[in-house]
Protein backbone atom coordinates (compact mmCIF):
# COMPACT_ATOMS: atom_id res chain seq x y z
CA UNK A 1 0.00 0.00 0.00
CA UNK A 2 3.42 1.97 0.66
CA UNK A 3 4.49 1.59 -2.66
CA UNK A 4 1.26 2.55 -4.55
CA UNK A 5 0.98 5.67 -2.63
CA UNK A 6 4.32 6.91 -3.14
CA UNK A 7 4.14 5.82 -6.90
CA UNK A 8 0.83 7.72 -6.54
CA UNK A 9 2.53 10.33 -4.93
CA UNK A 10 4.94 10.91 -7.70
CA UNK A 11 2.96 10.42 -10.56
CA UNK A 12 1.04 13.07 -9.47
CA UNK A 13 3.92 15.37 -9.03
CA UNK A 14 5.02 14.57 -12.33
CA UNK A 15 1.19 15.73 -13.65
CA UNK A 16 1.74 18.73 -11.63
CA UNK A 17 4.93 19.24 -13.24
CA UNK A 18 4.04 18.77 -16.62
CA UNK A 19 1.16 21.26 -16.14
CA UNK A 20 3.39 24.55 -15.51
CA UNK A 21 5.51 26.60 -17.57
CA UNK A 22 7.89 24.79 -20.27
CA UNK A 23 10.98 26.21 -18.30
CA UNK A 24 9.77 23.88 -15.25
CA UNK A 25 12.18 20.69 -14.83
CA UNK A 26 12.22 18.46 -12.44
CA UNK A 27 15.58 17.49 -10.31
CA UNK A 28 15.75 13.67 -9.61
CA UNK A 29 18.51 12.65 -7.16
CA UNK A 30 19.44 9.13 -6.14
CA UNK A 31 21.92 7.78 -3.19
CA UNK A 32 22.26 5.70 -0.05
CA UNK A 33 20.64 5.83 2.96
CA UNK A 34 22.26 4.99 6.13
CA UNK A 35 21.03 1.52 6.09
CA UNK A 36 22.54 1.41 2.31
CA UNK A 37 19.12 1.31 0.63
CA UNK A 38 19.15 3.51 -2.91
CA UNK A 39 16.32 6.21 -1.95
CA UNK A 40 14.92 8.38 -5.31
CA UNK A 41 14.13 11.76 -4.50
CA UNK A 42 12.73 14.51 -6.80
CA UNK A 43 12.13 18.12 -6.24
CA UNK A 44 9.58 19.79 -8.33
CA UNK A 45 8.98 23.49 -8.17
CA UNK A 46 5.22 24.48 -7.20
CA UNK A 47 3.18 26.54 -9.53
CA UNK A 48 1.29 27.71 -5.85
CA UNK A 49 3.08 27.45 -2.99
CA UNK A 50 6.50 29.75 -2.74
CA UNK A 51 7.84 27.37 -0.49
CA UNK A 52 7.55 23.46 0.53
CA UNK A 53 5.02 22.27 3.25
CA UNK A 54 5.98 20.89 6.48
CA UNK A 55 6.61 16.87 6.88
CA UNK A 56 4.21 17.05 9.65
CA UNK A 57 1.43 17.84 7.46
CA UNK A 58 2.30 15.68 4.23
CA UNK A 59 2.16 12.23 7.03
CA UNK A 60 -1.15 13.48 8.45
CA UNK A 61 -2.54 13.50 4.90
CA UNK A 62 -0.62 10.00 4.15
CA UNK A 63 -2.37 8.88 7.46
CA UNK A 64 -5.85 10.14 7.15
CA UNK A 65 -5.76 8.90 3.23
CA UNK A 66 -4.29 5.19 5.37
CA UNK A 67 -7.38 5.38 7.41
CA UNK A 68 -10.14 6.25 4.77
CA UNK A 69 -8.17 2.74 3.08
CA UNK A 70 -8.63 0.49 6.07
CA UNK A 71 -12.27 1.81 6.72
CA UNK A 72 -13.36 1.02 2.84
CA UNK A 73 -11.30 -2.01 3.28
CA UNK A 74 -13.04 -2.90 6.66
CA UNK A 75 -16.46 -1.75 4.74
CA UNK A 76 -15.84 -4.12 1.71
CA UNK A 77 -14.96 -7.18 3.88
CA UNK A 78 -18.21 -6.74 5.64
CA UNK A 79 -20.28 -6.13 2.59
CA UNK A 80 -18.76 -8.95 1.24
CA UNK A 81 -19.57 -11.51 4.38
CA UNK A 82 -22.46 -9.88 4.27
CA UNK A 83 -22.93 -10.72 0.75
CA UNK A 84 -21.91 -14.24 1.56
CA UNK A 85 -24.46 -14.16 3.85
CA UNK A 86 -27.27 -13.19 1.55
CA UNK A 87 -26.02 -15.96 -0.58
CA UNK A 88 -26.38 -18.50 2.08
CA UNK A 89 -30.06 -17.15 2.78
CA UNK A 90 -30.78 -16.69 -0.83
CA UNK A 91 -29.60 -20.45 -1.37
CA UNK A 92 -31.48 -21.64 1.71
CA UNK A 93 -34.63 -19.84 0.55
CA UNK A 94 -34.71 -21.29 -3.05
CA UNK A 95 -33.79 -24.79 -1.39
CA UNK A 96 -36.81 -24.04 0.93
CA UNK A 97 -38.89 -23.14 -2.32
CA UNK A 98 -37.58 -25.47 -4.21
CA UNK A 99 -39.06 -28.08 -1.71
CA UNK A 100 -41.59 -26.62 -0.54
CA UNK A 101 -43.61 -25.99 -3.44
CA UNK A 102 -43.10 -29.47 -5.05
CA UNK A 103 -44.32 -30.90 -1.13
CA UNK A 104 -47.22 -28.56 -1.29
CA UNK A 105 -47.97 -29.66 -5.30
CA UNK A 106 -47.81 -33.48 -4.13
CA UNK A 107 -49.71 -32.96 -1.13
CA UNK A 108 -52.76 -31.18 -2.90
CA UNK A 109 -52.37 -34.15 -5.52
CA UNK A 110 -52.86 -36.60 -2.34
CA UNK A 111 -55.77 -34.77 -0.93
CA UNK A 112 -57.35 -34.81 -3.76
CA UNK A 113 -56.35 -38.20 -4.85
CA UNK A 114 -57.92 -38.96 -1.35
CA UNK A 115 -61.03 -37.73 -1.53
CA UNK A 116 -62.14 -38.96 -5.43
CA UNK A 117 -61.23 -42.35 -3.51
CA UNK A 118 -63.36 -41.62 -0.52
CA UNK A 119 -65.92 -41.01 -2.97
CA UNK A 120 -65.72 -43.88 -4.79
CA UNK A 121 -65.39 -45.90 -1.97
CA UNK A 122 -69.09 -44.33 -0.84
CA UNK A 123 -70.57 -45.27 -4.85
CA UNK A 124 -69.32 -48.50 -4.15
CA UNK A 125 -70.63 -49.38 -0.57
CA UNK A 126 -74.15 -47.83 -1.85
CA UNK A 127 -73.53 -50.20 -4.62
CA UNK A 128 -72.90 -53.32 -2.88
CA UNK A 129 -75.87 -52.43 0.06
CA UNK A 130 -78.42 -51.96 -3.44
CA UNK A 131 -76.77 -55.49 -4.52
CA UNK A 132 -77.35 -57.12 -1.18
CA UNK A 133 -80.96 -55.49 -0.82
CA UNK A 134 -81.37 -56.79 -4.37
CA UNK A 135 -79.60 -60.34 -3.57
CA UNK A 136 -81.67 -60.37 -0.65
CA UNK A 137 -85.52 -59.94 -2.27
CA UNK A 138 -84.43 -62.47 -4.86
CA UNK A 139 -83.77 -65.26 -2.73
CA UNK A 140 -87.07 -64.37 -0.93
CA UNK A 141 -88.74 -64.94 -4.15
CA UNK A 142 -87.18 -68.19 -4.87
CA UNK A 143 -88.09 -69.25 -1.71
CA UNK A 144 -91.31 -67.96 -2.42
CA UNK A 145 -91.52 -69.70 -6.04
CA UNK A 146 -90.29 -72.84 -4.78
CA UNK A 147 -92.92 -72.72 -1.74
CA UNK A 148 -95.73 -71.96 -4.73
CA UNK A 149 -94.39 -74.49 -6.71
CA UNK A 150 -94.83 -77.53 -4.35
CA UNK A 151 -98.02 -76.15 -3.45
CA UNK A 152 -98.74 -76.13 -7.54
CA UNK A 153 -97.21 -79.92 -7.56
CA UNK A 154 -99.27 -81.48 -4.26
CA UNK A 155 -102.55 -79.37 -6.04
CA UNK A 156 -101.67 -81.23 -9.26
CA UNK A 157 -102.13 -84.34 -7.88
CA UNK A 158 -104.72 -83.73 -5.64
CA UNK A 159 -106.68 -82.39 -9.35
CA UNK A 160 -105.44 -85.25 -11.04
CA UNK A 161 -107.54 -87.44 -8.89
CA UNK A 162 -110.26 -85.21 -8.67
CA UNK A 163 -110.58 -85.20 -12.40
CA UNK A 164 -110.39 -89.38 -12.01
CA UNK A 165 -113.00 -89.53 -10.06
CA UNK A 166 -115.40 -87.40 -11.68
CA UNK A 167 -114.62 -88.84 -15.13
CA UNK A 168 -115.96 -92.19 -13.19
CA UNK A 169 -118.76 -90.42 -11.92
CA UNK A 170 -119.26 -88.96 -15.52
CA UNK A 171 -119.84 -92.43 -16.51
CA UNK A 172 -121.84 -93.80 -13.87
CA UNK A 173 -124.49 -90.64 -14.73
CA UNK A 174 -124.54 -91.55 -18.54
CA UNK A 175 -125.15 -95.53 -17.48
CA UNK A 176 -127.29 -94.74 -15.18
CA UNK A 177 -129.39 -91.34 -17.17
CA UNK A 178 -130.84 -90.32 -13.67
CA UNK A 179 -129.78 -91.91 -10.80
CA UNK A 180 -130.34 -90.80 -7.33
CA UNK A 181 -127.70 -88.66 -5.18
CA UNK A 182 -127.03 -91.21 -2.35
CA UNK A 183 -126.05 -93.93 -5.64
CA UNK A 184 -122.99 -91.47 -6.07
CA UNK A 185 -120.59 -91.99 -3.58
CA UNK A 186 -117.30 -91.42 -6.03
CA UNK A 187 -119.15 -88.26 -7.17
CA UNK A 188 -119.84 -86.59 -3.86
CA UNK A 189 -116.45 -87.44 -3.22
CA UNK A 190 -114.75 -85.86 -6.12
CA UNK A 191 -116.53 -82.57 -4.84
CA UNK A 192 -114.97 -82.49 -1.25
CA UNK A 193 -112.92 -79.55 -0.16
CA UNK A 194 -109.69 -78.99 -1.75
CA UNK A 195 -107.73 -76.24 -3.19
CA UNK A 196 -107.85 -75.11 -6.51
CA UNK A 197 -105.58 -73.84 -9.01
CA UNK A 198 -103.39 -70.82 -7.74
CA UNK A 199 -101.79 -67.91 -8.86
CA UNK A 200 -104.33 -67.64 -11.90
CA UNK A 201 -102.87 -69.85 -13.40
CA UNK A 202 -103.73 -69.77 -17.50
CA UNK A 203 -102.00 -73.01 -18.25
CA UNK A 204 -105.04 -74.93 -16.27
CA UNK A 205 -107.92 -73.26 -18.34
CA UNK A 206 -108.63 -76.64 -20.27
CA UNK A 207 -108.25 -78.89 -17.03
CA UNK A 208 -111.09 -75.95 -15.51
CA UNK A 209 -113.28 -75.67 -18.80
CA UNK A 210 -113.35 -79.88 -18.44
CA UNK A 211 -114.15 -79.74 -15.03
CA UNK A 212 -116.77 -77.32 -15.72
CA UNK A 213 -118.26 -79.33 -17.75
CA UNK A 214 -118.33 -82.25 -15.32
CA UNK A 215 -119.63 -80.32 -12.76
CA UNK A 216 -122.44 -78.80 -14.70
CA UNK A 217 -123.78 -82.31 -16.23
CA UNK A 218 -123.42 -83.61 -12.61
CA UNK A 219 -125.40 -80.83 -10.96
CA UNK A 220 -128.17 -80.34 -13.15
CA UNK A 221 -129.17 -84.77 -11.93
CA UNK A 222 -128.09 -83.87 -8.26
CA UNK A 223 -129.85 -80.60 -7.49
CA UNK A 224 -133.33 -80.68 -8.21
CA UNK A 225 -134.65 -78.41 -6.51
CA UNK A 226 -135.25 -79.85 -2.54
CA UNK A 227 -135.65 -77.12 0.03
CA UNK A 228 -132.51 -76.62 2.42
CA UNK A 229 -132.70 -73.30 4.36
CA UNK A 230 -130.81 -72.63 7.50
CA UNK A 231 -133.36 -71.14 9.37
CA UNK A 232 -136.35 -72.82 8.09
CA UNK A 233 -138.77 -70.48 9.76
CA UNK A 234 -137.36 -67.09 8.08
CA UNK A 235 -138.23 -65.20 4.93
CA UNK A 236 -136.74 -62.13 2.85
CA UNK A 237 -139.17 -59.30 2.74
CA UNK A 238 -141.22 -59.71 -0.55
CA UNK A 239 -140.12 -57.08 -3.40
CA UNK A 240 -142.30 -56.37 -6.05
CA UNK A 241 -139.66 -57.16 -8.75
CA UNK A 242 -140.52 -60.46 -9.86
CA UNK A 243 -137.96 -63.65 -11.17
CA UNK A 244 -135.37 -63.00 -13.90
CA UNK A 245 -136.50 -64.18 -17.23
CA UNK A 246 -133.97 -62.95 -20.25
CA UNK A 247 -130.36 -62.00 -20.50
CA UNK A 248 -129.61 -60.01 -24.05
CA UNK A 249 -126.64 -60.09 -25.65
CA UNK A 250 -123.09 -58.77 -24.03
CA UNK A 251 -122.69 -55.11 -24.91
CA UNK A 252 -118.79 -54.28 -24.97
CA UNK A 253 -117.71 -51.10 -22.86
CA UNK A 254 -113.69 -51.30 -23.30
CA UNK A 255 -110.45 -53.89 -23.08
CA UNK A 256 -108.06 -54.18 -20.51
CA UNK A 257 -104.51 -52.98 -21.53
CA UNK A 258 -102.06 -55.51 -20.23
CA UNK A 259 -102.08 -59.01 -18.61
CA UNK A 260 -103.31 -58.11 -15.42
CA UNK A 261 -106.59 -57.35 -17.11
CA UNK A 262 -107.43 -60.56 -17.76
CA UNK A 263 -109.66 -60.96 -15.61
CA UNK A 264 -110.97 -58.06 -12.69
CA UNK A 265 -114.12 -56.42 -11.59
CA UNK A 266 -116.19 -52.80 -12.97
CA UNK A 267 -118.98 -52.03 -10.67
CA UNK A 268 -121.26 -49.06 -10.03
CA UNK A 269 -122.66 -47.98 -6.93
CA UNK A 270 -126.68 -48.39 -6.96
CA UNK A 271 -126.99 -46.12 -4.04
CA UNK A 272 -124.50 -43.69 -4.58
CA UNK A 273 -123.06 -41.18 -1.79
CA UNK A 274 -121.56 -38.04 -2.64
CA UNK A 275 -119.88 -36.61 -4.31
CA UNK A 276 -120.30 -40.07 -6.53
CA UNK A 277 -123.20 -40.49 -9.11
CA UNK A 278 -124.59 -43.23 -10.62
CA UNK A 279 -122.13 -42.64 -13.47
CA UNK A 280 -119.60 -42.87 -11.83
CA UNK A 281 -117.72 -46.07 -12.10
CA UNK A 282 -114.78 -48.20 -10.69
CA UNK A 283 -112.47 -50.59 -12.15
CA UNK A 284 -110.01 -53.45 -10.42
CA UNK A 285 -107.39 -55.54 -12.83
CA UNK A 286 -106.90 -58.80 -10.30
CA UNK A 287 -104.33 -60.63 -11.82
CA UNK A 288 -101.42 -60.62 -9.72
CA UNK A 289 -100.68 -61.38 -5.61
CA UNK A 290 -100.57 -58.14 -4.49
CA UNK A 291 -103.84 -56.54 -5.99
CA UNK A 292 -104.36 -52.62 -4.42
CA UNK A 293 -105.32 -50.23 -7.13
CA UNK A 294 -109.02 -49.22 -7.98
CA UNK A 295 -109.26 -47.19 -10.45
CA UNK A 296 -112.22 -44.46 -10.31
CA UNK A 297 -114.24 -42.84 -13.60
CA UNK A 298 -115.94 -39.82 -13.02
CA UNK A 299 -118.47 -40.86 -15.90
CA UNK A 300 -119.27 -43.62 -18.74
CA UNK A 301 -116.81 -41.16 -21.13
CA UNK A 302 -114.01 -41.58 -19.09
CA UNK A 303 -114.33 -45.02 -18.88
CA UNK A 304 -114.51 -46.19 -21.90
CA UNK A 305 -111.28 -43.64 -23.22
CA UNK A 306 -109.48 -44.62 -19.89
CA UNK A 307 -109.06 -41.82 -18.18
CA UNK A 308 -109.51 -42.54 -14.46
CA UNK A 309 -110.14 -39.25 -12.36
CA UNK A 310 -108.09 -41.18 -9.79
CA UNK A 311 -106.64 -44.12 -8.12
CA UNK A 312 -107.11 -45.35 -5.47
CA UNK A 313 -104.28 -47.77 -3.75
CA UNK A 314 -105.85 -50.43 -0.95
CA UNK A 315 -104.22 -50.57 2.27
CA UNK A 316 -104.62 -54.23 2.27
CA UNK A 317 -104.23 -56.15 -0.95
CA UNK A 318 -107.18 -57.62 -1.82
CA UNK A 319 -108.14 -61.36 -3.68
CA UNK A 320 -110.98 -62.64 -6.21
CA UNK A 321 -113.40 -61.24 -8.31
CA UNK A 322 -115.84 -60.69 -5.47
CA UNK A 323 -115.49 -56.72 -4.88
CA UNK A 324 -118.72 -54.55 -4.80
CA UNK A 325 -119.09 -50.76 -3.75
CA UNK A 326 -122.21 -49.89 -1.89
CA UNK A 327 -123.25 -46.63 -0.76
CA UNK A 328 -120.17 -44.76 -1.03
CA UNK A 329 -118.01 -47.74 0.12
CA UNK A 330 -115.59 -50.69 -1.77
CA UNK A 331 -116.24 -54.02 0.26
CA UNK A 332 -114.09 -56.56 -0.28
CA UNK A 333 -112.07 -59.83 0.63
CA UNK A 334 -108.53 -59.38 1.83
CA UNK A 335 -105.81 -61.66 0.08
CA UNK A 336 -105.48 -65.03 1.80
CA UNK A 337 -107.92 -64.43 4.72
CA UNK A 338 -111.65 -64.99 5.16
CA UNK A 339 -111.45 -61.41 6.32
CA UNK A 340 -114.24 -59.04 4.70
CA UNK A 341 -113.35 -55.17 5.07
CA UNK A 342 -115.12 -52.03 4.01
CA UNK A 343 -112.86 -49.62 2.83
CA UNK A 344 -114.32 -45.96 2.47
CA UNK A 345 -114.15 -44.34 -1.19
CA UNK A 346 -114.35 -40.48 -0.25
CA UNK A 347 -111.94 -41.01 3.27
CA UNK A 348 -109.73 -43.80 1.77
CA UNK A 349 -109.37 -45.91 5.01
CA UNK A 350 -110.75 -49.27 6.08
CA UNK A 351 -113.55 -48.56 8.57
CA UNK A 352 -114.78 -52.09 9.09
CA UNK A 353 -113.02 -55.00 9.19
CA UNK A 354 -114.91 -58.68 9.81
CA UNK A 355 -114.26 -62.35 9.73
CA UNK A 356 -116.88 -64.67 7.85
CA UNK A 357 -117.05 -67.22 10.21
CA UNK A 358 -116.14 -70.67 8.72
CA UNK A 359 -115.84 -69.55 5.74
CA UNK A 360 -113.72 -71.64 2.59
CA UNK A 361 -110.61 -69.09 1.09
CA UNK A 362 -108.00 -69.03 -1.00
CA UNK A 363 -109.15 -71.67 -3.10
CA UNK A 364 -110.90 -74.57 -0.72
CA UNK A 365 -114.50 -73.46 -2.37
CA UNK A 366 -113.95 -71.56 -5.84
CA UNK A 367 -116.54 -71.19 -8.56
CA UNK A 368 -115.34 -73.68 -11.73
CA UNK A 369 -112.99 -71.25 -13.40
CA UNK A 370 -111.00 -70.94 -10.25
CA UNK A 371 -108.95 -67.64 -9.08
CA UNK A 372 -109.83 -67.81 -5.63
CA UNK A 373 -113.11 -66.64 -5.86
CA UNK A 374 -114.18 -68.79 -2.56
CA UNK A 375 -116.20 -65.60 -1.72
CA UNK A 376 -118.44 -63.08 -3.86
CA UNK A 377 -120.01 -60.52 -2.44
CA UNK A 378 -123.09 -58.97 -4.19
CA UNK A 379 -125.86 -56.40 -4.21
CA UNK A 380 -129.09 -56.26 -5.13
CA UNK A 381 -132.79 -54.44 -4.32
CA UNK A 382 -132.32 -55.85 -0.92
CA UNK A 383 -129.02 -54.90 0.21
CA UNK A 384 -125.18 -56.69 0.28
CA UNK A 385 -124.62 -60.02 -0.13
CA UNK A 386 -121.86 -62.82 0.77
CA UNK A 387 -121.80 -66.16 -1.34
CA UNK A 388 -119.21 -68.44 -0.28
CA UNK A 389 -119.12 -72.18 1.38
CA UNK A 390 -117.91 -73.99 4.43
CA UNK A 391 -116.64 -77.10 6.30
CA UNK A 392 -120.24 -78.14 7.32
CA UNK A 393 -121.83 -77.48 4.42
CA UNK A 394 -119.24 -79.63 2.02
CA UNK A 395 -119.14 -77.53 -0.92
CA UNK A 396 -122.59 -75.75 -0.75
CA UNK A 397 -123.47 -73.04 -1.65
CA UNK A 398 -124.09 -70.72 1.91
CA UNK A 399 -125.64 -66.88 1.28
CA UNK A 400 -125.65 -64.33 3.88
CA UNK A 401 -127.44 -61.26 3.99
CA UNK A 402 -124.96 -58.96 5.55
CA UNK A 403 -125.68 -55.36 7.34
CA UNK A 404 -123.71 -53.22 5.38
CA UNK A 405 -122.61 -50.21 8.60
CA UNK A 406 -120.97 -53.43 10.12
CA UNK A 407 -120.73 -56.41 8.35
CA UNK A 408 -122.41 -58.48 10.60
CA UNK A 409 -124.81 -61.33 9.32
CA UNK A 410 -128.35 -60.69 9.68
CA UNK A 411 -129.32 -64.03 8.47
CA UNK A 412 -127.85 -67.04 6.69
CA UNK A 413 -129.56 -69.75 3.87
CA UNK A 414 -127.36 -72.60 3.05
CA UNK A 415 -128.54 -73.86 -0.71
CA UNK A 416 -128.05 -76.96 -1.98
CA UNK A 417 -125.90 -75.90 -4.99
CA UNK A 418 -122.71 -77.54 -5.04
CA UNK A 419 -120.11 -73.96 -5.06
CA UNK A 420 -117.64 -75.52 -6.98
CA UNK A 421 -120.26 -77.04 -10.29
CA UNK A 422 -121.22 -73.61 -11.29
CA UNK A 423 -119.05 -70.61 -12.75
CA UNK A 424 -120.74 -67.33 -11.04
CA UNK A 425 -123.71 -66.40 -9.21
CA UNK A 426 -125.25 -63.25 -8.49
CA UNK A 427 -127.97 -61.92 -6.52
CA UNK A 428 -131.79 -60.46 -7.87
CA UNK A 429 -134.47 -59.39 -5.52
CA UNK A 430 -133.21 -61.94 -2.99
CA UNK A 431 -132.37 -64.76 -5.07
CA UNK A 432 -129.34 -66.52 -6.37
CA UNK A 433 -128.74 -67.14 -9.79
CA UNK A 434 -126.33 -69.30 -10.62
CA UNK A 435 -124.22 -70.15 -14.64
CA UNK A 436 -123.55 -73.13 -15.66
CA UNK A 437 -120.11 -72.14 -17.48
CA UNK A 438 -117.40 -69.35 -17.44
CA UNK A 439 -116.35 -70.34 -21.34
CA UNK A 440 -119.11 -72.05 -23.35
CA UNK A 441 -120.97 -69.17 -25.70
CA UNK A 442 -124.10 -71.07 -25.13
CA UNK A 443 -124.35 -70.96 -21.33
CA UNK A 444 -127.15 -70.43 -18.98
CA UNK A 445 -128.63 -69.10 -16.23
CA UNK A 446 -129.13 -72.71 -14.79
CA UNK A 447 -130.28 -72.53 -11.11
CA UNK A 448 -132.43 -70.11 -9.33
CA UNK A 449 -132.06 -70.20 -5.04
CA UNK A 450 -135.13 -67.99 -3.72
CA UNK A 451 -134.75 -67.08 -0.36
CA UNK A 452 -138.47 -66.48 0.35
CA UNK A 453 -139.17 -69.90 0.20
CA UNK A 454 -135.58 -71.73 1.04
CA UNK A 455 -136.02 -73.89 -2.55
CA UNK A 456 -133.71 -74.18 -5.50
CA UNK A 457 -135.14 -74.50 -9.20
CA UNK A 458 -133.06 -75.38 -12.36
CA UNK A 459 -133.32 -72.38 -15.20
CA UNK A 460 -132.26 -72.88 -18.72
CA UNK A 461 -131.68 -68.49 -19.73
CA UNK A 462 -129.46 -68.56 -22.80
CA UNK A 463 -126.24 -66.47 -21.44
CA UNK A 464 -123.40 -65.87 -24.05
CA UNK A 465 -120.02 -65.53 -22.97
CA UNK A 466 -118.69 -63.74 -25.99
CA UNK A 467 -115.09 -63.31 -25.44
CA UNK A 468 -114.75 -67.12 -23.69
CA UNK A 469 -113.78 -66.58 -20.40
CA UNK A 470 -116.04 -64.51 -17.72
CA UNK A 471 -114.23 -64.33 -14.02
CA UNK A 472 -116.97 -61.98 -12.79
CA UNK A 473 -120.54 -61.17 -12.96
CA UNK A 474 -122.43 -58.87 -10.56
CA UNK A 475 -126.01 -57.27 -10.99
CA UNK A 476 -126.83 -53.29 -10.82
CA UNK A 477 -130.38 -53.07 -8.96
CA UNK A 478 -130.17 -49.41 -10.31
CA UNK A 479 -129.32 -49.66 -13.71
CA UNK A 480 -131.10 -53.22 -14.07
CA UNK A 481 -128.16 -54.86 -15.90
CA UNK A 482 -125.64 -57.52 -15.25
CA UNK A 483 -122.01 -56.44 -15.46
CA UNK A 484 -119.30 -58.79 -16.37
CA UNK A 485 -115.78 -59.15 -17.10
CA UNK A 486 -115.10 -61.56 -20.03
CA UNK A 487 -111.51 -61.97 -21.12
CA UNK A 488 -110.29 -58.62 -20.62
CA UNK A 489 -113.15 -57.81 -21.76
CA UNK A 490 -115.87 -55.32 -19.48
CA UNK A 491 -119.45 -55.96 -20.90
CA UNK A 492 -123.29 -55.25 -19.31
CA UNK A 493 -126.17 -57.11 -20.36
CA UNK A 494 -129.45 -56.30 -20.29
CA UNK A 495 -131.99 -58.47 -18.06
CA UNK A 496 -135.77 -59.07 -18.08
CA UNK A 497 -137.78 -59.71 -15.07
CA UNK A 498 -140.99 -61.13 -14.27
CA UNK A 499 -143.31 -60.51 -11.74
CA UNK A 500 -143.32 -63.90 -9.30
Amino acid sequence: MEVLLVTWLLSGCMVWGGGTSGSSTVHLHKAKDQDGRCIYSFVVPSASEASCADPGEAMAAIGALQQESNAQRLELESARARLALLEKLVEQLHGSQAGRGPSLSLVGLLQREVGSLKREQAQRDSQVSRLESTISNLLQDKSALEEDKRQLEEEKGELGRRLEASTQAMAQLRASQCPQAGELPSSRDSLRTSREVSKWDTESLDYQELKSELMEVSASHLFQGSPSPSHPGTETEELDCGQLVWVGEPMTFRRAETIAGKYGVWMKDPEPVSPYTRETTWRIDTVGTDVRQVFEYDDADQFVKGYPSKVHVLPRSMESTGAVVYRGSLYFQMRKSRILAKYGLKTEVITVQKVLPNAGYHGQFPYSWGGYTDIDLAVDELGLWVIYSTENAKGAIVLSRLDPETLEIEQTWETNIRKQSVANSFMICGSLYTISSYSSPEATVNFIYRTSTGTSAPLSIPFENRYRYSSMIDYNPTERKLLAWDNFNMVAYEVKLSKM
